[in-house]
């Protein structure tokens, strides 16, 4: 069940004798799209940061949350699995952050310094998509970056936010798409959908 208003979110537990312990996003997604049914612990990425969690360390209980995790598929290739963000922009020969549409689809609510979606959940059923225009100047990309550490970006005219329970993000030309800071490739069409409830980590 995804989380509901004002509801406490995760559960206080032993700590799993078998539990593996992770360090990233990408790795947490790597480990809940395996066969390995081992619980998992999470102790460092963008997702940990957004738990507000602490050191797992020597503790004897961990808080176990339920989280949606997100399935990637660029153009007609095989689905793969995000658990914090996905990043669609241009290559950096053709101008990367600073040119041309940039998409972010946010499942955590930090992608590095940056507090991009202060109002996401990682366990609402949904995930927060940022579109920033094609025709956005360097200069107002510069001042977005500058805001984007306080997560003070929005509202803003360049930027289109939107929630969904799946995104579909269309390029004319192929662009760079990243999950959790690993690059999957490059595409003209990039399907993201939430599995609702689909994981759960310790932290």
């Amino acid at each position: 069940m995804t989380i509901k208003p004002n509801k406490p979110w995760g559960t206080e537990v032993d700590r799993p004798v078998d539990l593996v312990v992770v360090d990233s996003d990408a790795a947490l997604a790597e480990h809940l799209a395996s066969d390995d049914d081992a619980p998992v612990g999470l102790t460092g990425g963008d997702l940990f940061r957004t738990l507000g969690a602490r050191p797992i360390g020597d503790r004897t209980t961990l808080r176990a949350f339920p989280l949606d995790l997100m399935r990637v598929r660029l153009d007609c290739g095989e689905a793969v699995a995000a658990i914090a963000h996905v990043v669609v922009r241009s290559p950096w020969r053709r101008g990367g952050w600073w040119r041309g549409a940039v998409s972010v689809v946010m499942n955590a609510e930090f992608l590095g310094e940056w507090d991009v979606a202060p109002r996401g959940h990682p366990n609402d059923g949904k995930v927060e998509r940022f579109d920033l225009s094609a025709g956005t100047s360097v200069r107002q990309r510069v001042a977005i970056r500058g805001r984007l550490p306080s997560g003070t970006h929005l509202p803003h005219p360049s930027i289109e936010r939107r929630s969904a329970q799946r995104h579909l993000i269309e390029r004319d030309r192929p662009v760079d798409a990243w999950a959790d800071g690993r690059w999957l490739g490059r595409a003209r069409r990039v399907d993201i959908e939430v599995l609702y409830d689909a994981a759960t980590v310790h932290a």
